[in-house]
């Protein structure tokens, strides 16, 4: 792979300060699965009693990791459980060389944890098409095994990284009824993001004690609210995993408060929105708001029309007020639409209504709103109640950059 870009002007200033969460423990290694001088191996230690729910990518090419990962993610058990994580090979498009790949290290996994092999999960992230090196990362399960240690958050968001710019990691402490319960999330993903279930690769850990179905149905629900709301350039990946594990350590039950699930949509609304602010080549950070739709299922498919389309993006990138583009956008969706009832804003800046230019638009002030890295852009179809809100980035030369050269 081509050298990572520089860092996004859009990321966080630094890497948050994640809370501990009792029951996770974490170690990260340098495999050279594909990369020289770096960690591209996560393993994360869960301890017996933790529930581990799910959501992966609808993709028809879906990598051998996820298909293993589906296959076990609904099994009750009370044993521990672990998540090995690789960077640099997807391990997608391998056929059963994949398979048998992901078989052996689950078992060489599960080897060194004292683990049944159904409780190790894996994700693979990179280059598809080329088999994974899976004798590589076996060879550093031990010394894995024996570095596992509580928090090292930021070392295990690096470590799952490809053309990220950036370590991704969200996390909080909420006072529930029952005490405090703690969260903390890392995710990867910079490219290939139009997620059709949660996104990438993310990983969210807490200690609140919740039943398996209880964690799946959350966050079921939750990626539909966040991951599924991203797109940097509409392009669905092969391996798209999230997983959450619930090691019940804080004694706290939370499947029924209504603070914990909206701390979890907070962690997980943060971790999206960082991918969009790393997507490839992105300078600006863009988030369309699309109301008065025939219903919520119209207002996303405008939305998402919004912000895929490349002449949309392009001119966010120019800082042109192009609101053309918006209209021709809305009008390609195949949702419902009626020319003469459709107003935009950029920002604050009442563009159009009723169908035309609105009598009191100043271009000077829509430009001044899109030379910001903070854009917002506002359509109301004036047909119903539907409502819909989506991030997305700009489109720039730096997105070809990055993947022109993406196996070099």
């Amino acid at each position: 792979m081509g050298a990572t870009p520089p860092r996004s002007p859009l990321a966080p200033a630094r890497f948050p300060d994640l809370p501990p969460v009792a029951g996770v423990t974490l170690a990260t290694a340098a495999a050279g699965v594909r990369y020289a001088g770096r960690d591209d191996v996560l393993l994360a230690r869960l301890d017996p009693g933790t529930a581990v729910a799910g959501v992966f990518t609808r993709s028809a090419t879906r990598a051998a990791p996820v298909l293993d990962c589906e296959a076990k993610i609904g099994a009750e058990s009370a044993a521990g459980a672990a998540i090995l994580v690789n960077a640099g090979n997807a391990n997608a498009f391998t056929g059963r060389h994949g398979a048998e790949a992901v078989a052996r290290l689950t078992a060489a996994a599960g080897a060194a944890l004292d683990l049944p092999g159904e409780r190790v999960f894996t994700s693979s992230t990179g280059v598809i098409g080329e088999l994974l090196p899976d004798d590589r990362i076996a060879a550093a399960l031990d010394g894995l095994a024996g570095s596992l240690a509580p928090g090292g958050w930021e070392a295990a968001a690096r470590a799952i990284g490809t053309t990220d710019t950036f370590p991704k990691g969200a996390g909080t402490t909420v006072e529930l009824a029952g005490g405090p319960v703690r969260i903390a999330g890392i995710a990867k993903g910079s490219g290939m993001i139009a997620p059709d279930m949660a996104t990438m690769l993310v990983y969210i850990f807490t200690d609140a004690r919740l039943s398996r179905p209880a964690l799946q149905e959350m966050v079921s629900e939750l990626s539909d609210e966040t991951f599924n709301r991203i797109t940097v350039d509409g392009d669905t990946s092969t391996s798209d995993t999230l997983l959450a594990a619930a090691t019940g350590a804080s004694g706290v039950d939370a499947a029924s408060d209504p603070a914990f699930r909206a701390a979890l949509h907070g962690v997980m609304l943060d971790l999206a929105q960082q991918v969009v602010r790393d997507g490839e080549g992105a300078t600006k950070f863009v988030e369309i708001a699309v109301t008065g739709a025939a219903s919520a299922a119209d207002a996303r498919s405008h939305a998402f029309a919004i912000a895929n389309s490349p002449l949309v993006k392009t001119a966010v990138a120019g800082e042109d007020p192009n609101w053309g583009r918006v209209v021709m956008a809305v009008g390609k969706s195949g949702a419902a639409a009626d020319r003469d009832r459709l107003s935009i804003r950029f920002g604050d800046v009442r563009v159009a209504e009723a169908g035309w230019v609105a009598p009191d638009y100043d271009e000077a002030d829509a430009a001044a709103h899109m030379h910001g890295q903070e854009i917002r852009i506002g359509v109301d179809l004036g047909l119903g109640a539907g409502a819909a809100t989506v991030w997305t980035c700009d489109l720039t030369h730096g997105y070809i950059d990055i993947n022109a050269d993406y196996r070099s």
